[in-house]
């Protein structure tokens, strides 16, 4: 398709001269396929989440398998048709799609699922084979690098005398690069915790009494709430609403650098943000796409979110780091595992956990209510730490009940928990039916104005964690 994601014409023949070996993983299986005279068109059926490939017993990139089928993570809706030259199938799905493929004499293979992923069961193993027994590659770096390398790029980038403003929301993210920013330039950092209504049940409390206990670091509240839900009103196109929140983001940490300057003679030039790579990925089509392929599946606040004239440098230590990544690096500069062990939290807040327009139907004071009785819930059975990812949705939809021998005409909401690693690609979690029982009960019985609760069993793909 003209405008998707390529290499250039040279870039095989360029590794096939120098020696470099390639993986093309996912869409990159396919451009290998493609710009090497093969034929990629679309499949009859997609396939999306977890499912069996059957593998060739001896192949250079599986290796000696001992097992002939491996449960894999898909995400396509295109396949390889036909290889090119040279090239072998050496896996295919229950429906018969190729997935993986060779030419160990060009140093060339692909995989079309996505071995990154725990969902994928031997993925990490069929990596490491790639990389350390085909690409004779040297296991040598550490999270220690991340470290020392982005304290020398933050320096650089915000000098010996200028000052950054930190955007706080309590999530392991702001956190933790509030921490690295504060290493890097000491008081020279400002943090700021933007309170805009659309934050969790006692939120700010709790949130501020952490910061204050373990991190130590000066911290101002800023209460946004009038401003952000005044212009969220009437609003339910969800990336209207996450571009409204950004533009709000931006505007009370304007004004929280011109009362810095006030106070201190000194402007802050610098926005620091705890983007990871997850944001820029699907906020943003890849480089040199034109916008034509890969699509934008939804604008972070932090990223696609973000107004043009923005009056701030941004300062994204972060940026090409994956959760998992970020809780190491926090665990290296001594950050609380209170912070560290919290679940994801999205930068527009309940916004996206509201379908529809968050000022109506007192939709974020009963989405409060009833996420806290489902974290709870979660706490007291010991899986807060096993699910990677849990909330409540409020539903824009109401459902007829019976509660107290009357008949009732009230909201649905419906509960999330996933398992991930990197938010990338995630499942259910399947917890017991009488989990779910005593969940339901407690929110029904609990919760005003609430006579239905449903429980998403979708994975990403083909769904995003998020529901907005």
């Amino acid at each position: 398709m003209k405008g998707s994601p390529t290499v250039s014409d040279e870039f095989f023949t360029y590794c096939e001269e120098k020696g470099v070996t390639v993986l093309g993983i996912c869409y990159g299986m396919q451009l290998l396929v493609h710009k090497l005279g093969g034929e990629v068109k679309p499949a009859v059926s997609r396939e999306y989440g977890r499912m069996p490939i059957f593998t060739e017993k001896t192949s250079a990139l599986f290796g000696k398998a001992e097992e002939d089928v491996q449960r894999v993570w898909m995400s396509h809706g295109d396949e390889a048709v036909k290889l090119p030259e040279g090239f072998q199938a050496i896996a295919r799905s229950e429906q018969g799609a190729i997935v993986a493929i060779e030419n160990p004499e060009r140093k060339m293979f692909g995989l079309q699922y996505h071995p990154e992923v725990t969902h994928s069961e031997k993925g990490l193993d069929t990596l490491k084979h790639f990389l350390f027994n085909i690409c004779k590659g040297r296991g040598n770096w550490k999270m220690q690098n991340v470290l020392d390398e982005q304290l020398q790029l933050i320096r650089q980038q915000i000098g010996p005398d200028k000052h950054a403003i930190c955007a706080l929301s309590g999530g392991v993210d702001s956190c933790v690069a509030a921490t690295l920013v504060h290493l890097a330039i000491g008081d020279r950092l400002h943090c700021v915790f933007v309170d805009n209504g659309l934050l969790r049940y006692k939120e700010q409390e709790r949130v501020m009494k952490t910061f204050e206990d373990y991190l130590h670091l000066p911290v101002k509240v800023v209460d946004a709430s009038e401003r952000t839900l005044s212009k969220l009103k009437g609003v339910t196109e969800p990336e209207k609403k996450r571009k409204i929140i950004g533009g709000e983001f931006i505007g009370v940490f304007r004004d929280a650098a011109i009362e810095i300057e006030r106070e201190l003679g000194v402007h802050p030039a610098f926005l620091v943000q705890g983007t990871l790579y997850p944001d820029v990925i699907e906020s943003c089509p890849p480089p040199g796409s034109d916008m034509k392929h890969s699509h934008t599946i939804k604008s972070h606040h932090n990223v696609g979110g973000l107004p043009k004239d923005l009056g701030f440098e941004l300062v994204e230590p972060l940026r090409w780091l994956f959760k998992d990544e970020v809780r190491k690096l926090g665990a290296l500069m001594g950050v609380p595992l209170t912070f560290l062990s919290r679940h994801p939290f999205p930068g527009p807040g309940l916004a996206v956990r509201v379908l529809g327009d968050v000022t109506a139907d007192n939709a974020l004071e009963t989405l409060r209510l009833v996420d806290e009785v489902f974290i709870n819930s979660i706490r007291e059975a010991g899986l807060y730490d096993t699910i990677w990812q849990a909330f409540a949705v409020f539903l824009p939809i109401k459902s007829v009940g019976v509660q107290g021998d009357q008949r009732t005409h009230s909201h649905v909401v419906g509960l999330r928990a996933i398992i991930s690693s990197d938010g990338m690609t995630a499942d259910w979690y399947p917890f017991e039916p009488a989990f779910l029982q005593q969940v339901s009960n407690r929110i029904t019985n609990t919760v005003p104005g609430v006579n239905r609760v449903v429980y998403d069993i979708t994975s990403k793909p083909p769904s995003t964690i998020e529901w907005e």
